[in-house]
């Protein structure tokens, strides 16, 4: 999907109910999802980064979702999160490791409906809060922990996209081989 329909399709993002000025930035769409840099990061740029990958419909978590749409969650995830390890080790982020979380607890902490979403986080060697090798931490965002952290600048984003690209003339991301 071009920049442009990205924009136009940008409240479809979530948005923080904490932190309502802290902008989530689109990077990619496709049919069912749409991929975007986190405005309020759980891992700071420096650290590695923090991408979504967010359900467009209506649906709760990845039980719900039809075979199609299954098989595009995981090519989307494996796509973005290649692309999110290449671009930040070109933007000097020296990431070792990827990680995948599907939670979705938060939602009823806010008597709201889960939302199916991935989180992708990138693991830096040098991390300093978020420290490789441990596991991530993921206190409230009430908490105050995460306001500090930095989300992925433009040039990072204009790198993932480049990645995503690449990957999308790459055989093994190809619709025919999913």
């Amino acid at each position: 999907m071009k920049s442009r329909e990205i924009e136009e399709n940008k409240e479809n993002l979530p948005k923080d109910p904490l932190n309502p000025e802290k902008i989530d930035l689109p990077i990619y769409e496709t049919d069912n999802f749409i991929v975007y840099a986190c405005g309020q990061p759980h891992v700071s740029r420096e650290e590695g980064g923090h991408i979504m990958i967010y359900a467009k419909a209506d649906i709760s978590d990845r039980t719900n979702l039809t075979p199609k749409q299954a098989i595009e969650y995981m090519r989307l995830s494996i796509l973005t999160g290649e692309a999110l390890e290449t671009a930040m080790k070109n933007r000097g982020v020296p990431i070792v490791k990827v990680n995948y979380l599907d939670n979705g607890n938060w939602a009823f902490k806010y008597n709201r409906k889960p939302h199916l979403h991935m989180h992708i986080l990138g693991r830096a060697t040098d991390a300093e809060i978020q420290k490789f090798p441990e596991a991530v931490m993921l206190p409230a965002m009430e908490s105050g922990f995460y306001d500090a952290f930095q989300p992925l600048n433009t040039y990072d984003i204009r790198e993932i996209k480049r990645q995503i690209e690449i990957r999308l003339h790459d055989e093994r991301f190809s619709s025919a081989n999913w």
